[in-house]
Parts: C-alpha cells; structure tokens; sequence
C-alpha cells in the first residue's frame, strides 16, 4: 500500500482546506519545496499534489511554478491534479516530470477526454478523481454536485480502461474525522479499479483499517492535515503500510 503526502497549492503556496472551502484556509508553508523535501527526507515514495487554484477555476501560474520546482528539489514521483481539461494538459504535466495525470470535473462533463489520454499515455499514467457528498459526484472544486454516484462514475471510468483513482470523500476531507472506510471499500469491490482514500485521516488506527483492505482492491491512502497538525507520524504510517 502506497502513502501519499498530500501537498495542495494555492496561490503558490502549501495549504490546508477544510471540506474544500476555500474560506477555511490554513497556510502549512510559504514555500511548498519545504513540504516536499520534509515529505521526502522522511521516506515518502509519493506525493499527492493538488492545483487547488485550477481546482476553482482560478488562474494558477504560481502552483504550476511552485510544482516545477518541487519536481527539481525532490526525486519522488508526483501525482498531479487541479482544473485539468484536456489529453494536452495531461501531456504537458508529463513532460514536466509528473508521473500520473489526476483528471476530476472532465470525467464526469467530457469523459472522452479520459478516453484520449488513456489512449495516448496509458493507464498507469492517468488517475481519475472521484470526490463524493454523501454518495454523489461532486465537481468544480467541490462546488457543485452532480447527479452521478459514486460508483456509478467508477464503473464508466473502469469500462473505459481506467485502472487508479482517487476517492475523497467531502465531508472528510481536512476534518480529522476518519476514513469512510465503507464507501471506499465499495467503491473497489464493485469496479474492480484500485482506489487510494482520500479525506479525514486522522491517526494511525486509519492507516491499520486501510491496510486491511488492500487486498480487497485499496492501493492506497493520502494523508494531508494530520500530516501537518501532527497526529500522523509519516515513517510510522510508512511502516504499516509496508507491513
């Protein structure tokens, strides 16, 4: 099972949000090369990296400056996501250096576009971000919900080719509530896709209740604010995760 720190830019800086409001904002580093190389220097073997300014549909040339310095200072493969639309926004992301193309709002809106990027760059370079309120697919930075589930959204993806995606669940994310462990579980087991949890990592118990589920289709979990607050222990996590 893969651990992923996540380091999430706005403004070109390293950010916490809080259920995705922007409103609800804590700055963990003006610099967000310091959180990668502190993410790096204690064992990472990935980052999660999110464009939250692309994310919102804001100009972002601070966060995509931000994360060509973050790919010179540190040698960890990098997942990328936030306000991508395009195969060419895929590309252009990999021939920076990113290792996997993060694809969230355009799955649900323009899902061919997940088809030409599967097609040009190959499953293992293209993730798809599911992010869910109670159940529903929630896009634009969170801000609107669709009508699509879950699940529904993964089966399509995974009919398509898709192998990984990230799930966050809303209503977690940046609160220290816990995985929901049950949604993403089902997520897995009804597409087969391998799917890294994301929102509400609080403690180490998180991380062991995972693990549990990796042979059931889990391949992952990003950790961000109890990473930051310190509830989380990154070598620790990494040793139950190789366990």
């Amino acid at each position: 099972m893969i651990i992923y720190p996540a380091i999430d830019l706005r403004h070109g800086r390293c950010v916490r949000l809080q259920q995705g409001d922007a409103a609800a904002e804590t700055v963990f580093a003006d610099d967000p090369v310091d959180a990668a190389r502190r993410w790096a220097d204690e064992g990472a073997e990935w980052l999660h990296i999110v464009n939250l300014d692309g994310a919102l549909g804001e100009a972002s040339a601070a966060n995509l400056a931000s994360l060509e310095r973050i790919l010179a200072a540190v040698d960890v493969p990098v997942q990328f996501g936030g306000g991508l639309r395009s195969a060419d926004d895929v590309g252009r992301l990999l021939d920076l250096g990113v290792a996997r193309a993060i694809l969230g709002t355009v799955a649900v809106r323009e899902p061919a576009v997940v088809e030409q990027a599967l097609a040009r760059y190959g499953p293992e370079a293209v993730v798809v971000g599911i992010d869910a309120r109670e159940g529903q697919v929630a896009i634009h930075g969170w801000q609107e919900t669709s009508a699509l589930s879950a699940t529904a959204l993964g089966q399509r993806m995974a009919e398509m080719g898709v192998v990984h995606v990230v799930y966050t669940d809303v209503a977690r994310d940046g609160m220290l509530s816990g995985v929901n462990l049950d949604a993403t579980g089902a997520l897995a087991r009804e597409t087969g896709l391998r799917v890294i949890a994301s929102g509400g990592v609080a403690t180490l118990d998180d991380i062991r209740a995972i693990k549990t589920q990796e042979a059931k289709g889990i391949s992952g979990v990003i950790i961000g604010m109890a990473l930051y607050r310190g509830h989380v222990d990154l070598a620790q996590a990494l040793a139950i995760a190789k366990e």
